[in-house]
């Protein structure tokens, strides 16, 4: 693979700076969103980018609870419904005077009564909360958390539903995409990956007027102040940040890693706030984030390590501050086993691992290819880079890996690396596609088909943008031809998939 120097291609020295978000990036935190196209460990920067909460996924998109909240005069109205099946969002579809209502805490085949939270009259369709169920499905279980249920806490979808039952109705949501988006049929059994309860490793509170910490209610502002929760893993148990109270202050998210006894602690004051003196159950590093309110960004440490110590594929992982990592512990090893076990790299191939982040599949594909072999790395997303950089052994301002020399690791737009050739080989036998909620999109479907690569392996936090990229890859000549579906966000809507794409043998 040619390995130019570091530089901007025209396109970046034209347009000038963009942030992550204007490429999709909103969940890939940290970095100043510049599209220079230099190698990882070059430079500093000019200020890093405000963390996003992982709440959700991380979620990769704008969150919800950043949109106005939005009413309607049919607000409030209480309509029995039969309840129809799952759909893409943590509900059920059901039916009422021709209209589609789509009703949380209820199960396909209940009929229940429930009271709209969103809509107007002339809307095609509203938004409901079942409030009393007058035929149960044997599905339906009693939520384990106090605070699940409606108007309460925003955080689970599935936590009224028996835990093999939220498995399959994950599975048809996936199967109802590809089958809407992509025009295919295909079974979707989604795998069980641990304990379905004490597995979330990253956690961002809410903080109430009086200085409590708790989770927003679904599409609100509002937050429910809360004592415990359920999926937290006990490393953000002992932490302690719940049993202490926050005024003054906008977010407290608790990281624990896994793999090292690392915590840290990111609180975000309101603007015009003071950051309060951190007293933790445990030794924990304090990071100062960015309110939302302001146009700053970044993360500043108040005192530890800027960065926690993950421990995956038998190495440590350095992930900065917020920074992006999945928030189930067994995730990063479930992921990367089922990306190699589609793609079976080889030595002396040339991979490409696009949205790398901090090279969790970089590093897996280096050792597979080889010397003889190359891999392109590519991440826009600063911070991200940085720590790719060190995850796969460059040393500050040197452009070649120490333990991987025939790594390129590049920071730009996934989009605009693909199209200059002074970084993209003429070809590349397997490809890596991990891109944000938002999907990669036609361009970049397009781009790595015409490379020609054997196998796609595409990992997916999204159904529906899986799916729109599924056929995007179909009218470039690439069909799917397996797909593993994993429940790494128990009792949420939220399910991960990786794809295996090749290219139509005709």
């Amino acid at each position: 693979m040619n390995r130019p120097a570091a530089r901007r291609s025209p396109s970046e020295a034209d347009s000038g700076r963009r942030t992550a978000a204007q490429n999709g990036r909103e969940e890939r935190p940290g970095g100043d969103g510049s599209r220079d196209g230099s190698r990882a460990g070059r430079g500093r920067p000019e200020r890093p980018e405000r963390p996003q909460s992982p709440s959700e996924r991380p979620d990769r998109s704008r969150s919800r609870r950043d949109r106005p909240e939005r009413a309607g005069d049919a607000v409030g109205t209480r309509i029995e419904v039969e309840v129809g099946p799952p759909g893409h969002g943590g509900f059920c579809v059901a039916r009422h005077e021709g209209r589609a209502v789509f009703v949380r805490h209820a199960l396909p085949g209940e009929r229940v009564v429930a009271v709209v939270t969103e809509g107007d009259a002339k809307d095609s369709f509203w938004r409901a909360d079942a409030v009393e169920v007058l035929a149960a499905s044997e599905d339906r279980v009693e939520p384990p958390c106090e605070y699940a249920g409606p108007g309460r806490c925003g955080g689970c979808d599935w936590q009224h539903v028996a835990y093999e039952a939220q498995l399959r109705l994950k599975g048809q949501v996936v199967e109802e995409q590809l089958r809407r988006l992509a025009k295919l049929d295909r079974e979707v059994v989604v795998e069980e990956v641990g304990s379905p309860f004490g597995w979330r490793t990253r956690v961002q509170f809410a903080v109430d007027a009086d200085g409590q910490l708790g989770f927003r209610k679904h599409r609100s502002h509002e937050v429910v102040p809360v004592e415990e929760c359920a999926i937290a893993s006990a490393g953000v148990d002992e932490v302690g940040a719940l049993q202490r109270d926050w005024p003054g202050m906008e977010t407290v998210e608790v990281i624990a890693a896994t793999g090292s006894a690392d915590r840290a602690l990111v609180v975000t004051p309101h603007r015009g706030e003071q950051m309060p003196y951190v007293d933790a159950d445990v030794k924990v590093s304090v990071l100062r984030g960015v309110s939302r309110n302001t146009h700053i960004s970044g993360v500043q440490r108040i005192h530890g390590r800027p960065y926690v110590r993950e421990v995956a594929e038998g190495r440590t992982w350095r992930v900065s501050g917020s920074g992006f990592w999945q928030v189930h512990p067994a995730a990063p090893d479930v992921l990367t086993e089922a990306v190699l076990d589609f793609l079976e790299p080889a030595a002396g191939e040339v991979a490409l691992d696009l949205y790398c982040g901090v090279g969790l599949f970089a590093v897996p594909l280096a050792e597979a290819v080889g010397e003889d072999g190359a891999v392109l790395a590519v991440e826009l997303d600063r911070q991200a880079i940085k720590d790719a950089a060190h995850n796969l052994g460059f040393e500050e301002d040197v452009e070649e890996s120490a333990e991987f020399p025939w790594v390129d690791l590049v920071e730009g737009s996934v989009d605009e690396v693909l199209a200059d050739d002074g970084y993209v080989p003429d070809q590349a036998d397997v490809v890596v596609l991990d891109p944000p909620r938002a999907g990669a999109g036609r361009e970049v479907c397009a781009r790595i088909a015409a490379l020609a690569p054997r196998a796609v392996a595409y990992v997916a936090c999204d159904p529906a943008a899986l799916a729109r990229d599924v056929a995007y890859f179909a009218d470039a000549g690439y069909e799917l031809i397996d797909l593993r579906a994993f429940d790494l966000f128990p009792m949420t809507r939220h399910v991960e998939c990786v794809a295996l794409l090749e290219p139509v043998q005709r």
